[in-house]
């Protein structure tokens, strides 16, 4: 049993359905350690995942590097950065490349998740810089990580954009500035203009995986799009493989769901907002007694607080 290959639209990129999300094992997440997290990536590309999505962000390119040491194959490699200018563009793309050992990146994002339309115009500089380093092959594709369905629609019209990572999953939970049914349509267009497409927070960044079945259900209805999970244990890994092989033995796989939860440490906490900034879920508010406060119907878990927070009051649990 093999997992199903997708392209993504006219990049010439191929890749199987199931992409490694690489954000919930690093330091904003669960932390795991660079060795052991190695060793999980590893065993998701022997067992025939063929793509993986990172960010400079993240801190993860270390436990990439330690995991492709392990393997005779290179993976199909999305990264992003949060960059604004031609030269912190650049920089990231280099960092990307030593650290991670390799000599060229598949797919290099703007991370624009809470950004409005006019993140191309605000980011022309960073966006003239992955032009340049795909017309060198240092990248293939350019592309843009978003939470919004209005700049993934702006996307789907540009040719300059190859790739979209839009979010969506069938509660419409962190969709920023938009609607579950706008992001769909967004998607749609996207597709129809021969840009690829794949898809993050499938299951809600964890909130959604006691209805995994309805979740991938719902991502699979939307087209043939592939699907970012994050996979943290080596169960998970076992179990997300079989799914994806269509291999009906998946449901014997012991899957122990943990439960994670974001919280702010209030003695800690000095309320300056930062993290209300960093938030593209409408997730943060602030109580009566001034400290920051997370809806954990509206989290979805990314983590993108943690590492905004210069107090380092907000840790994953």
């Amino acid at each position: 049993m093999q997992i199903k290959r997708m392209a993504l639209g006219n990049s010439g990129i191929e890749v199987g359905e199931l992409c490694l999300g690489i954000l919930p094992i690093g330091p904003l997440q669960k932390n795991v350690p660079v060795e052991e997290a190695s060793e999980i990536i590893a065993e998701a590309l022997r067992q025939g995942v063929d793509f993986i999505d990172t960010a400079q962000m993240y801190g993860t390119y270390p436990h990439i590097k330690r995991a492709l040491e392990k393997v005779d194959t290179l993976p199909v490699i999305a990264s992003k950065s949060g960059a604004s200018t031609y030269e912190a563009m650049e920089a990231a793309i280099h960092e990307a490349l030593e650290a991670m050992g390799v000599s060229r990146i598949d797919i290099f994002h703007l991370h624009a998740a809470k950004v409005e339309t006019d993140v191309f115009e605000l980011r022309s500089g960073a966006l003239e810089c992955l032009i340049d380093y795909k017309k060198k092959g240092v990248i293939r594709a350019t592309g843009i990580s978003t939470h919004n369905p209005k700049v993934i629609a702006a996307a789907a019209l540009r040719e300059d954009i190859d790739v979209v990572f839009a979010l969506i999953n069938v509660a419409g939970r962190g969709i920023y500035n938009g609607t579950q049914e706008e992001m769909e349509d967004a998607i749609a267009l996207c597709h129809s203009h021969g840009k690829g497409v794949y898809l993050m927070k499938v299951l809600g960044g964890g909130t959604l995986s006691a209805e995994y079945e309805r979740s991938m259900a719902y991502a699979r209805g939307l087209g043939d799009y592939p699907v970012a999970l994050g996979m943290i244990r080596m169960d998970e890994v076992n179990y997300n493989l079989k799914f994806f092989k269509n291999d009906p033995t998946y449901k014997d796989v012991p899957l122990e769901l943990q439960e994670k939860k974001i919280f702010v440490f209030k003695l800690v906490c000095k309320a300056c907002g930062t993290c209300f900034d960093a938030c593209h879920s409408d997730a943060i508010s602030f109580e009566e007694d001034g400290k920051a406060w997370i809806d954990p119907e509206k989290c979805i878990q990314c983590g993108y607080c943690i590492s905004a927070c210069p107090h380092f009051a907000i840790r994953m649990m």
